[in-house]
């Protein structure tokens, strides 16, 4: 995902001179390093100053460019939170934070590095706009959206690199604010967004699901929250299961159960996430999603 978007961008900003790239001490990816070596005036690396990285950004937006900020999730995000509240959003500029690396990815690094409730925090923010695809397609579709149709910040929620391609079948195409279809069914429901919840959804359908009709659906876009989608989910399925590399509270899984407490649904929800809290261990990402019991086999 990490190198779709770099090369999505590289070609946006080929046809676009407004779109900019500001990066906070991390090495371009793939593309990038060829837009740095072709428009070094348009590529600027701040350093460790991720508040700067934000505030240069929403100038440059006040100046009429397209900024897109870029590196680990944890730092795009959190570290200068209050230079995104309002500087960015305030304003309701069009700048992209792009947060790659996002959920357990970056296991080995410890809490520091994994961005877990980056969801919950970036849909707080008023004006903000928050994409997370769920594969290197996804990634292109929604990097294209950003550099070209946005009209406010948006933090776009990515992978690293690595993952499998799962929409190219898709029976229904990428709209910025709407639920899509992988494929459908018309008992059981996975509804998720990013690379594990799909590649989770996927397994479940050809493994312990064979023998159920199965929709799985991609949430690619968690704000603006496609509320109408979910209640054509409720109307045609008896079962959703709701899958998320994020805390329980503030992401997918509670925006779920808040619709169909509002509308009096019945259905039932089945969620699974990371738990809530820090798990001191260092290791590799499947163990770690382990010791947070996000598991395929723990789903039924």
């Amino acid at each position: 995902m990490r190198n779709k978007f770099a090369q999505v961008f590289y070609d946006e900003a080929k046809l676009d001179s407004k779109l900019i790239l500001l990066v906070a001490d991390i090495s371009p990816a793939g593309p990038i390093l060829g837009f740095q070596k072709e428009c070094p005036e348009r590529f600027i690396n701040v350093g460790v100053s991720e508040q700067v990285m934000v505030g240069m950004a929403a100038g440059m937006a006040l100046r009429g460019l397209r900024p897109f900020t870029y590196t680990i999730a944890t730092f795009s995000l959190y570290r200068p939170f209050e230079f995104i509240r309002d500087d960015l959003a305030y304003q309701n500029l069009p700048v992209t934070v792009v947060g790659m690396g996002a959920g357990l990815v970056y296991s080995t690094l410890g809490s520091t590095h994994q961005a877990i409730e980056d969801i919950a925090i970036a849909s707080s923010i008023p004006n903000m706009s928050v994409l997370a695809p769920c594969d290197p397609l996804e990634a292109e579709e929604a990097t294209r959206w950003c550099a070209r149709e946005s009209q406010g910040p948006v933090y776009l929620r990515l992978g690293k690199a690595g993952e499998t391609t799962y929409t190219d079948k898709a029976v229904e195409p990428f709209v910025f604010g709407k639920m899509r279809y992988l494929c459908r069914g018309n008992d059981t429901c996975v509804l998720t967004y990013g690379p594990l919840g799909v590649k989770f959804a996927y397994e479940l359908k050809q493994g312990k699901f064979k023998d159920r009709s199965v929709s799985i659906v991609s949430c690619h876009t968690i704000k603006p929250f496609d509320t109408e989608g979910l209640k054509e989910i409720f109307r045609s399925h008896a079962k959703i299961i709701v899958i998320e590399e994020h805390v329980p509270h503030g992401g997918l899984s509670s925006r779920v159960k808040e619709v169909a407490w509002d509308n009096k649904v019945g259905i039932d929800i089945q969620c699974h996430t990371l738990q809530d809290k820090f798990i001191h261990f260092y290791g590799s990402y499947s163990e770690l999603l382990e010791r947070h019991g996000v598991s395929v086999n723990l789903i039924s």
